[in-house]
């Protein structure tokens, strides 16, 4: 399988994910793009983004990006910054890079921007790589 349909694959199985409306855009082996609408059910009591919601977003983008070759990977570390607060209606996009891998460890860079492409979010998440496929588990 490709990469994208690795991802794809994933998306189909991750209902978490779906309940966040999340759309893949793009995914090519250890990147990914997705989207996601910011739902009503998503705000917190100020009236902004739960920051909880925000970092599920990031780890699905890292879930999709350290996935996609086909080998499984989980997380080991993840450290979030919060930049600006997002509200309903704003349109999250999350894009997840590879920055370093060793043979069993990755680390991705995600940065997490709104509609007007201002940084909502920087995520940076380490993951292990288990030594199985996807498709195996």
């Amino acid at each position: 399988m490709t990469p994208q349909q690795v991802a794809e694959y994933m998306l189909g199985q991750d209902a978490f994910s779906q309940w966040m409306d999340i759309r893949l855009i793009e995914a090519r082996e250890n990147y990914c793009l997705i989207e996601m609408p910011v739902k009503k059910e998503m705000i917190n009591g100020l009236k902004t983004v739960h920051g909880g919601v925000t970092f599920a977003f990031a780890d699905s983008a890292l879930a999709f990006s350290s996935n996609n070759s086909g080998d499984a990977a989980v997380a080991l570390n993840c450290v979030i910054n919060f930049t600006r607060a997002g509200k309903e209606g704003d349109i999250f996009r999350a894009e997840s890079i590879l920055e370093n891998e060793t043979r069993k460890t990755a680390v991705y860079d995600i940065k997490i921007t709104n509609q007007n492409d201002e940084l909502v979010a920087k995520f940076v998440g380490t993951v292990y790589k288990i030594g199985k496929k996807v498709t195996e588990l």
